[in-house]
């Protein structure tokens, strides 16, 4: 708990200071870019190279689902390569089971509530079947009231399922430290529940940094951003709900 608690206090300085420069650009910064190993966590072995996860795929499979990562940094792969950031990974694990479903990240370091609610709009030109929607954690650092942020949450929640009735939304939800004080801390923390409650279509994934903030081999030197380890535990989250939205698609397809 106490290096949890660690963990979010560091949370505020590196991130704020991400807010404040935002990066738009789709790729992390990082070092080279170096091919990994496969996830020891697939459950098969590897399929085909998966496509850039920051860029939309030049040919998307045949009638296969399409996932979009709409998020921050984290989505972003900060500090990591491409291929080694969750989104890529959530790719890899399709591949394994060869499934044509498509993962598009749309991560952008800084990114907050209002910034993905003005983007979601384009990103919906081509179609969503699962929306992963990983933002607001930097709403809560700057502060920004929940009340705004749930909003914003609905805002680009309701534009998705209005464009695409079908779509399923995996909310993943953020934590932040109680340096702006116990109210806002407890208000921050009910807005992904409330959320994810007033929709049938949208499941929530509660922490998005489960078994990874906090734990120092699987964070980078800042505290903040998952390394490629961690973003495996990362994707290993998602996974676990994202799974069974591919599957049921997957059943639900004409033969």
């Amino acid at each position: 708990m106490t290096t949890v608690r660690l963990y979010l206090l560091l949370l505020v300085g590196v991130l704020l200071g991400l807010g404040c420069g935002q990066d738009r650009s789709n790729y992390a910064s990082s070092s080279a870019a170096t091919t990994s190993a496969p996830d020891p966590g697939t459950e098969t072995a590897a399929g085909p190279a998966a496509p850039s996860p920051n860029t939309a795929p030049d040919a998307p499979a045949p009638n296969g689902p399409r996932v979009l990562v709409l998020g921050n940094s984290i989505a972003a792969g900060l500090g990591v390569s491409p291929e080694e950031a969750f989104p890529a990974r959530l790719q890899q694990k399709i591949d394994s089971l060869g499934w044509g479903a498509t993962v598009q990240n749309a991560g952008v370091s800084g990114e907050t509530t209002a910034g993905g609610l003005q983007r979601v709009g384009w990103l919906l030109q081509d179609s969503v079947d699962v929306l992963v929607l990983e933002l607001g954690g930097n709403d809560g650092l700057r502060g920004i009231d929940p009340a705004v942020t749930q909003a914003n949450l609905r805002g680009i929640i309701d534009t998705t399922l209005a464009t695409y009735p079908e779509a399923h939304v995996l909310l993943a939800g953020m934590q932040i430290p109680p340096n702006l004080g116990q109210a806002y801390t407890r208000q921050f923390r009910q807005v992904y529940p409330a959320v994810a409650a007033a929709y049938r279509r949208v499941t929530l994934i509660p922490f998005i940094l489960q078994d990874v903030a906090g734990v120092d081999s699987l964070m980078q030197d800042d505290g903040i951003h998952p390394t490629a380890a961690g973003h495996r535990y990362v994707a290993r989250t998602v996974w676990t709900q994202l799974r069974p939205l591919l599957k049921q698609m997957r059943a639900q397809e004409p033969t």
